[in-house]
């Protein structure tokens, strides 16, 4: 993809291109509600339609961010032709190319999997659907505080209505619960951005990161506080422990489809406290350089330690799923803490490799539970929960190890190929998930892990943050393949008269597709890693990031010209009536 017709299309279609990721879901979203309910192939091939070409525009622009370097590598559009940083502005760097990639990838197998089922089981799931996807998609592009704020309430209020699609009084529980935290946060994001509005006359982050070094002394102390307010907002979305008690609830109660797109709103929370930290508390930040980093380090490493030890006292998988999510949060959030750019470009390996992974997990999860809605199956209800010891029933051994429980020969018996794909991609899954070799999950943990430790001899000395956070990654990735495994054991090895699910196309193949991508990131791993370094060295570099948005101009019109100090345009000729 190194040129011709695809070059040529992104190179004339950009900088609009740029708001093709917000446009695109929300006029899908407004269309969808002018289709009957009952229409479901028809809102199921319009929703599929647009998050194919979202993904497509995700591909372009990613492309368009990795062919420059410098401040040509960001874009930036004005959607209400107002100079910065009074304007809407929208940005467009290596790392939200990525986040939208990201986005899109997942959104699609989300939603190939709903299409199987789960989009009939309530009303509005189209709408809502492109709604979040527009969430995500402004938040990763917008460049400023206001209109992040905006994006994440839209991300919200659609993830509400996602989390409750399909009813029953488990989603019902858990969804109070996740309104309520995620009003609160809102609440304080709405504060924090006030404060620093207060403090630096400005909500533009490129505005805000150029006024920081020049914030007054006694004024200081007020800048910290309002960014403290709202880090809390940011990290009760990236899940920091103790603010995640909720998650692992909502998230395992949810329908799979939207659990899957669950697990990116965690990352937004990552993207939103990588972006900020490296911008506003960069070296050039005087004395709020390095604002929060040991929070983030500690914190970091205390939500690993709780995602962790949630894994190892879970059983059901889509709990497991939920603090799995816990665990890559951690793992990352301490990353950005540490501040170091060959560390945060292993986390950007990590990040799409371990949230693709994820989300196939969630969606594996609710297959694997399937033959347990069969009346005719289901085990007793303490079976069902995290209890421990778990059932010894399991557990027990026939006195002929090789008949059944109905005295049949187990030997030479075909496993139904159902299970068989099942199985094959928990494997995979595990895999990914505890970070073993030789797939994506241990080389961005192994990359992680290297960047740590004193390679060279002149290395500085490797401080005890370093050490604990190694050694905890490593127990993490031993707990989570100890849990997985025995979750494998019970649900394949020991099923218990279990029948095999019958599983649909639709439902298999988005699982195989995010699982083929961790392979792909685990093939072309020297490239991919390539991208990830340019990227993490651009962030620490925030000035290009500044530059690039405020060398930005409107486009001169009749109505803005005499503002701006430039001559006006010709004016049209006059239409004949």
């Amino acid at each position: 993809m190194s040129g011709g017709w695809f070059s040529t299309a992104v190179t004339a279609l950009m900088p609009h291109l740029m708001i093709a990721p917000i446009l695109l879901p929300l006029v899908t979203a407004c269309l969808l509600l002018f289709v009957g309910e009952r229409k479901h192939r028809t809102k199921a091939s319009l929703s599929l339609l647009a998050v194919v070409i979202n993904l497509a525009v995700a591909v372009g622009l990613l492309w368009s961010s990795k062919q420059s370097e410098g401040p040509s590598a960001f874009g930036v559009y004005l959607p209400g032709n107002w100079d910065v940083p009074f304007g809407i502005v929208l940005v467009l760097d290596r790392l939200s190319g990525l986040m939208l990639l990201l986005a899109a990838i997942v959104a699609l197998m989300a939603l190939l999997f709903a299409l199987a089922r789960w989009h009939k089981a309530g009303a509005h799931f189209h709408p809502l659907f492109q709604i979040q996807i527009m969430g995500l998609n402004g938040a990763f592009l917008t460049g400023d505080l206001f209109n992040l704020f905006v994006f994440f309430e839209v991300m919200l209020a659609a993830s509400y209505g996602l989390l409750l699609h399909g009813s029953g009084p488990s989603r019902v529980k858990a969804g109070m619960q996740y309104i309520s935290i995620n009003l609160a946060a809102s609440s304080l994001f709405l504060v924090g951005a006030s404060m620093v509005y207060g403090v630096t006359g400005t909500l533009n982050m490129a505005d805000v990161a150029a006024r920081i070094p020049q914030v007054a002394l006694e004024d200081r102390a007020l800048l910290h506080a309002a960014c403290a307010i709202l880090a809390v907002a940011f990290l009760a979305k990236a899940a920091m422990w103790p603010l995640n008690f909720w998650l692992v609830r909502a998230y395992s109660s949810a329908s799979a489809p939207s659990a899957a797109m669950f697990a990116l709103l965690t990352k937004v929370g990552i993207y939103v406290l990588l972006r900020l930290s490296t911008l506003f508390f960069s070296s050039d930040a005087g004395p709020s350089s390095g604002f929060g980093s040991q929070w983030l380090i500690w914190g970091g490493m205390a939500t690993l330690v709780f995602g962790a030890l949630g894994m190892l006292a879970s059983q059901r998988p889509a709990r497991l799923a939920g603090f799995a999510v816990i665990v890559s949060s951690g793992t990352l959030m301490a990353v950005i803490g540490f501040a170091r750019p060959e560390l945060t470009a292993a986390a950007l390996y990590y990040l799409p490799s371990s949230t693709m992974a994820v989300a196939a997990f969630f969606l594996l999860a609710e297959l694997m539970d399937r033959s347990r809605m069969d009346p005719a199956v289901q085990r007793a209800p303490e079976d069902e929960e995290d209890h421990l010891p778990f059932a010894l029933a399991d557990l027990e051994i026939a006195k002929t190890a090789n008949l059944d429980e109905d005295e049949e020969v187990l030997i030479g018996r075909a496993i139904p190929a159902s299970i068989a794909l099942l199985g094959l991609a928990f494997i995979c899954c595990t895999v990914l998930v505890a970070g073993l070799p030789p797939l994506s999950g241990f080389i961005g943990k192994f990359a992680m892990l290297s960047a740590l430790l004193p390679l060279q001899v002149d290395a500085p000395e490797v401080a005890v943050a370093s050490w604990t956070f190694l050694g905890l990654v490593i127990v993490s990735g031993l707990f989570a393949m100890v849990a997985l495994s025995r979750t494998g054991i019970r649900f394949f090895w020991a099923p218990l008269g279990r029948g095999a699910p019958l599983l649909r196309v639709a439902e298999v193949l988005p699982i195989a597709v995010l699982i083929t991508l961790c392979v792909l990131f685990t093939v072309r791993g020297e490239a991919v890693m390539r991208y990830a370094q340019s990227t993490a060295a651009s962030l620490y570099q925030p000035h290009g990031y500044i530059d690039a948005v405020f060398s930005v101009k409107p486009v001169p019109t009749p109505t803005n010209a005499e503002r701006l100090g430039v001559p006006k345009p010709a004016s049209l000729p006059e239409q004949r009536p």
